[in-house]
């Protein structure tokens, strides 16, 4: 049974990019079919929990400390404390969860975009994107990539277009390092243009299709076929 490509989310997406479409091919098919086995879901339910329901760290932790996977449970419990050290001074008027949306690269393929919530501190509304990769995280020209495409987001949604977004990046330095907490204001990262976002975009959307017709086994003039009919009116889409 052929493996199903799913399409990545917009971080994903961002930190899969690659500067041609075969390179992006071969990280998707391996994704596809070695990819990772666990989700950093359970911790953006922690930090919701923390903010809207005062959810005490202790009790938090101690359903962290209950994972039966050690290798996910070590992961997690070595993310816990930098999380209650950023939120714990956090006092927010509200909480509000953000509603999901599509960025349409091209007709054929839609990009997910889920932020986990935003909150109101001081008269302020903040935007965090809480991101968990303890190695390789977005830097360069995938971050902006992915700031200038969130941006574009948020300017579309009245109750976000004056909020301040930034990154929590928790990564480690080393891969065998302890994680650390950086904090990135987007207003510090360079967009990229729009002929340049355009560009970067038709790429990727090249690599997925290439992916996607590996995993599927269709043949290359197949391929060839839908690419050529695809390409006939993406440019208007993006």
């Amino acid at each position: 049974m052929a493996k199903q490509l799913k399409v990545p989310s917009l971080q994903h997406m961002a930190r899969i990019w690659r500067p041609d479409a075969e390179a992006i091919k071969k990280v998707l098919v391996r994704l596809a079919t070695h990819g990772p086995t666990f989700s950093y879901a359970p911790l953006f339910k922690i930090v919701h929990e923390m903010l809207v329901f005062k959810t005490p760290y202790e009790v938090s932790l101690e359903a962290v400390r209950r994972i039966p996977r050690e290798d996910v449970r070590k992961n997690f419990l070595s993310i816990m404390p930098l999380i209650n050290d950023y939120f714990s001074q956090v006092r927010p008027a509200y909480v509000h969860e953000v509603t999901p949306r599509l960025y349409s690269l091209s007709r054929d393929i839609q990009i997910p975009f889920a932020p986990p919530l935003m909150y109101g501190v001081g008269g302020e509304v903040i935007f965090p994107w809480l991101s968990f990769w303890k190695s390789n995280p977005l830097e360069g020209e995938a971050l902006s990539l992915f700031v200038t495409i969130v941006e574009e987001l948020i300017l579309q949604d009245s109750d976000l277009e004056d909020a301040e977004f930034k990154i929590l990046d928790f990564s480690a330095e080393d891969v065998h390092g302890p994680r650390g907490l950086r904090i990135i204001p987007a207003g510090d990262i360079p967009r990229v243009s729009q002929e340049r976002k355009t560009e970067m975009l038709a790429i990727f959307a090249d690599g997925f299709r290439l992916a996607k017709n590996h995993l599927e086994g269709v043949t290359d003039s197949e391929a060839a076929s839908e690419s050529d009919s695809t390409h006939a009116d993406q440019i208007p889409l993006f």
